[in-house]
């Protein structure tokens, strides 16, 4: 019995012979990439498993204005004069060539956020689980690095400001389910918040009075050092931004803070609710492979008896079980628990080394 044989054919018209051998095209299918042409035209790639990396990149999809700049204006946003955001396959295509479908990508400088795109481009690709970290110091983080992002996680095609289309059911499956972002306190900020306890005149008329002495106790109550008198109201904690005086008071979260600095990976989150108060639990594991329970809620004012019903409330929920280690904000009377105020503070100003 003759077998039929399907040939390729050109751009001419004219039938051409196949490169490989269907037995040897079996073996290297996970190699093989669909590729459109500009005119349309379908061709199949072979992907090299190692080579060398060329040092002049001159392929179209690089140019930054047609896919950088570009890209930006069809999100609806608008370029600074001082971001010049790189073609967004120049960047996948380094983020592919350096490292794995379940790699993690640091941008330190993260301009428009191009980075973050390339990312979810390559997720929404092949199906990875790459994750980034961007940072930015600039304002543009607000107007068009977070906006990006956003856009870019709704929809992978923009023109004019709007979506072209909705993402389908498996790029919405591949794309990020959530961005997490947080604000770090500045250096200005930081000064701003200071807050002297004694505004003694003669004070500061002792020649030899060092400005550590100062922050180790006539300044041990202000909020950029931690008053851990604070943490009796955990969730209205605030500080003064912009680095001013007439700056504005904004919420932080010391909950999230004091899992970064024990090391929490977090495995869920909860919020329970006790005739108004609420209850903020977090449990995850630490760095030294023990399982944690850290509990929020606001003490201010309470009493033997409210701690009692708090030891009582928290044992009826099961929050601690297979803790390994329980962290709560101010005394406490359950059992096994430790308050977290001077772990908090220690953390917060250890060095790198300690």
């Amino acid at each position: 019995m003759n077998k039929a044989g399907v040939y390729p054919v050109d751009s001419k018209g004219f039938e051409r012979k196949w490169r490989y051998a269907r037995q040897t095209v079996e073996g290297i299918r996970d190699l093989l990439r669909v590729h459109r042409t500009k005119s349309g035209e379908i061709q199949i790639h072979k992907a090299q498993t190692e080579t060398a990396i060329k040092t002049v990149w001159d392929d179209p999809r690089y140019i930054a204005g047609d896919y950088g700049t570009k890209w930006l204006t069809n999100l609806g946003l608008k370029s600074r004069d001082d971001l010049y955001p790189k073609s967004v396959h120049t960047v996948e295509d380094s983020v592919r060539i350096v490292s794995d479908a379940s790699s993690t990508t640091l941008d330190y400088f993260a301009g428009s956020g191009t980075t973050g795109h390339a990312v979810i481009n390559l997720n929404r690709e092949d199906g990875g689980r790459r994750k980034f970290i961007l940072v930015e110091m600039g304002d543009h983080f607000d107007t068009v690095l977070m906006p990006r992002l956003k856009k870019v996680a709704f929809s992978p095609e923009w023109k004019n400001g709007k979506a072209v289309r909705e993402a389908t059911p498996e790029e919405a499956k591949r794309g990020p389910r959530i961005i997490k972002y947080f604000r770090l306190e500045s250096y200005e900020d930081a000064l701003n918040n200071i807050e002297f306890e004694r505004p003694d005149e003669d004070l500061f008329g002792v020649e030899d009075y060092m400005l550590r002495y100062m922050l180790q106790w006539e300044t041990k109550g202000s909020a950029t050092l931690l008053n851990v008198v604070g943490l009796e109201r955990p969730f209205d904690y605030k500080l003064r931004l912009n680095g001013n005086a007439d700056g504005e008071d904004v919420q932080v979260d010391l909950p999230e803070t004091f899992n970064y600095l024990l090391g929490l990976a977090v495995r869920t989150r909860r919020v329970y609710d006790n005739d108004g108060r609420r209850y903020l639990v977090y449990t995850g594991r630490t760095r030294d492979k023990r399982e944690a329970v850290v509990i929020w809620r606001n003490t201010e004012g309470w009493t033997p008896e409210d701690r009692e019903r708090d030891r009582d409330f928290v044992e009826a929920n099961d929050m601690t079980a297979g803790a390994d280690d329980i962290w709560m904000n101010g005394d406490t009377m359950v059992k096994g628990a430790r308050p977290l105020d001077t772990l908090f503070k220690q953390r917060m100003f250890a060095s790198a080394t300690d």
